[in-house]
This record gives C-alpha cells, structure tokens and sequence, in this order.
C-alpha cells in the first residue's frame, strides 16, 4: 500500500487528567458531556475517543466501574463504530500495580498506557512480558506512549528480547510535557522518527498552539495524529477552539490537503485486530 493510500487515523483526547471546566466551558467532565463531545468529533473525522474519567470531585480516576459507566454512555451515543480508548495514565495518583489491575478488570476495547509508567521494579520485566501477553490475548487494542528516544529505545529493547512478544502494536509519540507555556514544535517528532525502525504504526500528540503545526508534519510523514483539550485549547490561528470538534477538522483539511484519506473506525480495528 502506498503512503497516499493509508488512511489517517485521528484521534481526539477531549479531556485528560488535569484540566478543568474553568479551563474551557466546552472540557467534558461527566459520562454525559463525553458522549455529546465524542458524538461531534465523530462526526467531524475521529475514529477514536482517547477517554478519561473523573471522580465525583472531578480528579482523575481508573475506577473501574466508572468506566464501565462512561463507556456505556458514550457507545450509547455513538454507536458501535467510534473505537473508544481508555487511558491507564497514572497522573501522579496510581502505581503501575494497579494500573495494569484496572486494565485486566475492565478488559477495554483499546487501551494508551505509558511504557515508562509500568516499567517498573514492582513490577518487572516477567510482569511486563505477563501483562502484553494479556493484551494479545485479550486482543486489546493497544497504544504504548513513549516521551522521548530513551523511552523508544527501551520498547524496542523490550521487543527484541522478547519481553514484549510480537503483535499488532500501536506507538504514540509524545512531544513535549506539562508544563506552562509548553509550545511543541515540528521539529521534536524527529528524533522519533530517526530512531524508530521495529515497523509498528505511530501516532502523535504535543502541547499548545504547535499541535495542529506537528499533526500536519506527522500525517505528511505518514503518521496517525491525535489532537484534543488534553494537551491544547488552541486553533492553528491562536484563538482558543469553540470544542474539540474544530480541532478534529483541521486535522481533516490538513489530510485532504495531502491528498490522504481519513480511517475509517473499521479500517481502524482491521488495521491491529490479533
């Protein structure tokens, strides 16, 4: 297939684990304003809603029968074609026990989880090899967040020594971090791409106004891009968005402009079935 016939998976992340209704009126925060934000973006080109929920304060949660409950919601709304993904984030709250406990307990659809979050002693390379086997088995749509080279070095590590086996695995680049006035730049997703050669599929995500600069580098490298109120409120003109929808359709132009197809969510699924 060539680069111009693999179609763009978009991605939106409306919500993450940090910010807040004050931050934008249009943040969802409940099962309810999830599902009428992943209804829009749908609509408007995504094929997959990245997920996270809250607690009855509005802090982050891996609860599992709050997911159960926002997934439910959600799907109501759009059917079964949106691929819904939940997030295993830590967010300075969880330890990698429980956020591969939470995983197996809710068996999701697709799953983004944080190499460098679940690397850990307590856990080990026999868990980690445990817990990927798991998702094949379960076959789990899996996204592996990587934060930088070092990070990517260490899945590719990983893979080679067959800790993590062989499977239709899915890599999100992440330029960037929280931090204030954090603007990612076109330029960090190549380090990224230099250094990655075991083949798998990558997507991208980055911070500020740059997002829309890095979707539209990662989609003409042939990349997947994920956009959303997580990491940016910003259109590509500075203005702060009217809802995560707009961010979804300058994602669609920027393809159309490149002559790329949008995915489809069964192209999606058929993409990283087991």
């Amino acid at each position: 297939m060539g680069f111009f016939d693999t179609p763009l998976l978009i991605t939106v992340a409306p919500n993450g684990a940090y910010k807040q209704v004050l931050d934008h009126p249009a943040l969802p925060v409940t099962p309810e304003s999830l599902a009428q934000t992943a209804k829009a973006c749908h609509e408007a080109g995504a094929a997959m809603l990245h997920l996270h929920i809250r607690d009855a304060q509005g802090r982050h949660s891996l609860d599992v029968a709050g997911y159960q409950e926002a997934l439910r919601v959600v799907r109501a709304a759009v059917g079964p074609d949106m691929i819904l993904q939940v997030t295993s984030e830590a967010a300075k709250v969880y330890q990698a026990p429980q956020q591969l406990a939470m995983v197996q307990a809710l068996v999701p659809e697709a799953l983004s989880v944080g190499l460098r979050e679940i690397d850990q002693p307590e856990v080990g390379e026999a868990g980690l090899a445990h817990f990927f086997a798991w998702l094949l088995e379960h076959r789990v749509m899996t996204q592996v967040i990587l934060y930088d080279e070092q990070d990517l070095r260490r899945w590719q590590a990983l893979r080679q020594q067959g800790v993590v086996p062989d499977g239709r695995w899915f890599l999100l680049f992440v330029l960037g971090r929280y931090t204030a006035g954090q603007r990612s730049t076109p330029q960090d997703l190549l380090p990224f791409v230099q250094a990655h050669h075991t083949g798998e599929p990558w997507a991208m995500c980055a911070f500020g106004a740059g997002e829309h600069a890095c979707a539209a580098t990662a989609a003409a490298l042939g990349g997947h891009v994920r956009v959303g109120f997580e990491n940016n409120l910003l259109l590509k003109t500075g203005e702060v968005a009217r809802d995560n929808a707009q961010l979804v359709q300058q994602v669609v132009d920027v393809a159309a402009a490149l002559g790329r197809p949008v995915a489809t969510p069964q192209q999606a699924r058929e993409w990283f079935a087991a």
